[in-house]
């Protein structure tokens, strides 16, 4: 594989603290939750009644919350970590401590649990699409 540059001519990023919270972390892959928690907000707006990133609850690089209300008018605040979304709260912006509620893997099974009228708005996207892209392949 062919370069354009020399490592050793890279820019140092000199704004690297050595007391940095990631020090510990050199050469692991770090997830920014408030990142994902954007993606994951993005990716279904569209099939929900409001959706966001709390920003009253604090995000860290292991945790997010987002605050959603489905179609049908519930409000929940829902926990993002590595071992996937969760409902931990009936509110925008409340988590209850002592919730015991099963993890989902994907926002889209999460919401599918939750909410015919997302399972309905996700289903009438795709089949949309799928509509979408037989017309642009018979062209």
């Amino acid at each position: 594989m062919e370069v354009d540059y020399n490592p050793i001519d890279l820019p140092i990023n000199s704004d690297f603290k050595e007391d940095s919270e990631f020090k510990d972390l050199d050469g692991v892959d770090v997830k920014d939750m408030r990142l994902e928690a954007e993606a994951v907000v993005n990716d279904v707006l569209f099939a929900v009644g409001n959706m966001f990133v709390s920003k009253n609850l604090p995000c860290a690089v292991d945790v997010a919350y987002i605050n959603v209300e489905i179609r049908e008018g519930t409000r929940y605040c829902l926990e993002l970590t590595e071992a996937g979304l969760r409902v931990v709260g009936h509110a925008f912006d409340n988590v209850n401590e002592d919730s015991q509620t099963q993890y989902h893997e994907t926002i889209y099974s999460l919401l599918d649990s939750l909410s015919p009228a997302y399972r309905e708005a996700f289903g009438n996207a795709l089949l949309q699409r799928l509509e979408a892209l037989k017309r642009d392949g018979q062209s």
